[in-house]
Order: C-alpha cells, then structure tokens, then sequence
C-alpha cells in the first residue's frame, strides 16, 4: 500500500473534520478517503477514528499516528525541496512552548513579528508553567529555564535569568527592608509555590547557600498572583527577574538583598535532534533567538546590582 498517501489522506481528514470535506478538498471520491482510511487501519491493526453521523473524533492511538504522520510528511517535502534545490518560503504549522509569564512578556511581541514576515507558517503557542515533552506533544521548539539534561534535544542558549527578592515601595516603608537573608523572619512572604517553598528560602551567602526560614501569609499558584500580591503590600515575593520586570519598570516592585541572589539560571531555547531541520523550525530559531537575546539583556540591565550570588560567594 502507498503509506504516504494513506498517511496524507488521513491528515487531510482530521483537518477537514470528515470524510466527506476531506474528498472534497483533495478532489476524490468519498469512497476513495474512506477506503484508503480503513486500508491504513487494518495495516496497522488499530482504529484511528470514531466516526459518528455527527462528529469524527481520533482514537488515543489516531492521535499520535497523526502526529507523527504529519512529521514526516514535512520531513519528506523538506526532503524533496532540498533535493531539487527548491527555495520556497517556510510553510507548515509550528508548535513552540514556553512558560506562562516569559511566553506573554517575550514570546507574544516576537511571534507577532515572525507571523507578520512568514505568512505560510501558521503557530501554535503553547504557555505552560511544566516541562513538555517535545516528542510526544508534537512541539518544535521550547524555551526551558535551568539547566538541561541530557537528552536528544539540541540546545542554543540565549541568556539567562535571576531569582529576584522584591516588595512593593510601600510594604518597605512600613516594614523595612531586609540586609540580609536572616531579617526574613520579620518580614512577611508572599510564595510562588512552582518555584519557592513556601516555608524556607535559599541565598547565597560567603559560606555558601543557605536555607532561611520564612513565614508565607500567602501562598500562590501563578506568578502572576505572587507579583499581584507582593505589589498589594502583602509581603516579599521571591520570583523569576522577568516575572517582575514589569512591575520593576512601574516602580511597584523593588528589590531586595540583591548582594544574595543565587547563581541565574540559563535560558535555551531546544528542538529535536535530526539531521534535516524543518524550512519553519530553521526560521523560527534564526528570527526569534537574536531577539530573545535582546530582550533578556535587557532584563539583566534593569536588575543589575552592587553583586551577584557568584560574588558573595
């Protein structure tokens, strides 16, 4: 049997939502799609649809054939372009995922700049404070935080970020601000808990990292609602510098025992290892990485400080 068109044909069916659409858009009988469909089926001995008069829906089984199929099916047109020496525009649909408050601060500007000059690519932006798997979520490129693993994924660092320690002008005026880690059991905390224990907190300290205690009034789980919090005067707030940097711009957030921070954490933007890179994963990462580089540094400028953890260290 011809696997590719079978795989074709079944891509085209979920695209379109039925049998039916599907016939029409490729310009074959309706009885063609539905036996090539059950071809592939009884090929591979599994169900990829329930059809109903009223809906198609894919099996869990349908779902990640029809992702893979439609990486190769982009694998092979990139094949066949480089072959014939093709330059076509990019084209095809891109997933990318980054976490929830870099994805709206970063990534939102730069995906609307990059739609605007690739017009046959259409993007799916995935923002999810949880580490995705690429492979099995049918994502091309993640922006991860931290350090990586090792893994078959190919990383291009951009940058980095700083744990920051911030409270609104007005909860300092009342409270104080802390010189040093151990002041925190004065002081009160608002806690991001994807990030922070809500009990104890870590700095950099001359005879290394230390945990110190903390009393977390609130605890919450966006850091959205931790800058939210800290910027309502409920407390310090221990997050990610480019969660707060807007806040810091505003003037309603401002740092504190900067002198402590810990080592930043990098910045990588990573994509499955394969030896031919999809035309639209190779736009993204040559458009979005300089600008993402820009952006971070900018960051950094906005949080530089008399000393880092290294230094304190």
């Amino acid at each position: 049997m011809d696997k590719l068109g079978a795989m074709a044909i079944l891509l085209k069916t979920v695209e379109a939502g039925s049998l039916s659409a599907a016939a029409k858009q490729l310009d074959v009988p309706l009885a063609t799609v539905s036996r090539r469909i059950a071809e592939l089926e009884a090929h591979l001995q599994a169900r990829m649809l329930n059809r109903s008069s009223r809906r198609l829906a894919l099996t869990e089984a349908g779902r990640l054939y029809v992702e893979a199929c439609r990486r190769i099916l982009e694998q092979v047109e990139e094949a066949e372009r480089a072959a014939t020496g093709i330059h076509a525009d990019p084209r095809g649909r891109l997933t990318v995922t980054a976490p929830i408050v870099f994805g709206r601060t970063h990534m939102i500007p730069i995906v609307a700049e990059f739609l605007a000059q690739y017009p046959e690519i259409d993007l799916k932006l995935v923002l999810a404070d949880r580490l995705v798997d690429l492979l099995e979520s049918d994502v091309d490129v993640a922006l991860r935080i931290g350090e990586l693993g090792d893994s078959s994924l190919i990383a291009s660092r951009i940058g980095t970020v700083r744990r920051v320690t911030c409270a609104s002008p007005s909860y300092l005026g009342v409270h104080g601000r802390p010189q040093r880690p151990e002041e925190l059991r004065d002081h009160i905390c608002v806690t991001f808990d994807n990030l922070a224990s809500p009990v104890a907190w870590r700095f950099s300290s001359a005879k290394g990292d230390v945990m110190v205690p903390i009393r977390s009034r609130l605890v919450v789980t966006t850091a959205e609602a931790a800058v939210d919090g800290a910027v309502a005067g409920l407390g310090l707030t221990r997050l990610l510098s480019y969660q707060v940097s807007e806040a810091k711009r505003a003037g309603k957030l401002e740092p504190v025992l900067e002198e402590h921070e810990l080592p930043p954490w990098p910045v990588s933007l990573v994509y499955p290892g394969q030896q031919l890179l999809p035309r639209k994963t190779r736009a993204f990462l040559d458009f979005a990485a300089p600008r993402l580089k820009a952006r971070l540094q900018d960051d950094a400028v906005l949080f530089e400080s008399r000393a880092v953890g290294t230094s304190a260290r």
